[in-house]
This record gives C-alpha cells, structure tokens and sequence, in this order.
C-alpha cells in the first residue's frame, strides 16, 4: 500500500512540474510575439483619445478680445463687441491679433485710418483733373477706362507713396489692390483724389471723408478686383 501511494505522489508532483514547464514556454512565446510591437512612448497603455475638428465653431458666450475705433476694450462676447460697435454680430471679422488671442472688431479697424496727406487733408479736395478733349476721334478698347483722373497714392510703412498723378479711380483701385488680399481685422488703405480708399478682407471700400466708408467693389477670386462701377 506504501508503495501505490508514492507512486501515486510521485505522478501528482511530474504533472505539476510539466504544468509549470508548459505555463514557462507559453509565456516566453506570447512574450516574444509582441516583442517588435510599437511601444507607447515608455508609458503603460491606456485609453487614446484624439479630437480634431476641421472646422471649430466658435462660441458666441465665450469672451474674446473686442476692438472699437481700433482700441482695445477688453474681452467681451460676439453680441456684446457688436453692440459696442454699433453693428450688426455678422459684421464683425474675426481674427488673431499679433499677440495670438482671438479678437473680434469692425471690419478694418485693427488697422486704424491713417490721416490724409498734408496735400489733400480731409475737407480739401485734391485736384482732379477730367480728360482734355482732342481734335483726333479714337475709338475706345476695352481696356480703356473713362472718367476723370487724380493722383492715386498707397499708404505703406507710415507714409504716402505716390504711384501716380493721373489715374482714374478704377486704375488707381487696380493698381493698389488688384491681386492683393488682406486677412481678417487687417485693412491695406490707399487715396485718389480726396478719396480715401481701404482694402478689407473680399472687397475695396471708399470714403468721402476719411471715416465713414462704404463699399466701392467686391473682391473676386485670388483676390481680384473687378471693374469699379
């Protein structure tokens, strides 16, 4: 009887050595299998979340930096920057200023008007001058632009640049912003005659007195200018 019991002893402790033989070996190779898996930068593994919005909506209650006048009021909602303004939330332009923080303003006026030249200052009008009559008929092109003309001048680096003494307004409108476009709270300001013209995001606008402007002309596509009406 003593011996069937060690023998019987002697199978248990075989097969618990083959079980933790076999449990060694399984291990080694599930081991080996992942062994050229990408590691997750040194970290143990968790949950990965990964949000992209291509197009972010911005949210009218959150605050963002308002402008009025091109000054600085602090930060105030959408609806409450247009109140401020005086205009309509859609006429706002939406933008990042050089600090990068979110601002709203009135189109163009983080880019303050300039003062007119010493030349042509607001309620002076510069000369302009209407196209001389010729004996000679000839017929006008397509190209060609009729009307009165007047120096046309672009406002660059705090000064007056002029680029022409007799431009039409249409020419001079061409020449400062055909091609050229500005981004959002930016404007690009430019004169004919005793008209102060400013270049905003998708269209060219004029005023009469250096202030209050209105729109001259839409941008097209690449930022170009049709034919000024």
């Amino acid at each position: 009887m003593a011996m069937k019991g060690n023998s019987r002893w002697q199978f248990i402790a075989i097969g618990a050595v083959v079980a933790v033989l076999a449990a060694v070996v399984l291990g080694l190779a599930f081991s080996k299998g992942h062994k050229d898996d990408p590691k997750m930068n040194g970290q143990l593994p968790g949950m990965v979340f990964k949000v992209e919005d291509p197009n972010p909506q911005l949210d009218p209650k959150k605050p963002l930096r308002c402008y009025v006048n091109g000054a600085d009021v602090g930060e105030l909602t959408l609806a409450e920057c247009a109140k401020k303004n005086g205009v309509a939330t859609g006429a706002l332009d939406v933008g990042v200023d050089d600090q990068g923080n979110v601002t709203a303003a009135p189109t163009g006026s983080l880019a303050p008007v300039p003062g007119a030249p010493s030349s042509a200052a607001p309620g002076t009008p510069a000369k302009v001058t209407e196209p001389e009559p010729t004996e000679e008929i000839i017929p006008e092109t397509p190209q060609a632009t009729a009307g009165p003309t007047a120096p046309c001048l672009r406002y660059n680096s705090n000064t007056w640049n002029r680029l022409s003494d007799n431009l039409t307004l249409g020419q001079c409108v061409k020449q400062l912003y055909d091609g050229r476009c500005v981004s959002p709270g930016n404007a690009s300001y430019g004169r004919w005659g005793d008209k102060t013209l400013r270049l905003v995001p998708k269209r060219v606008e004029v005023s009469d007195d250096n202030a209050n402007f209105r729109t001259l002309v839409e941008q097209g596509q690449g930022c170009s200018v049709a034919t000024v009406p």
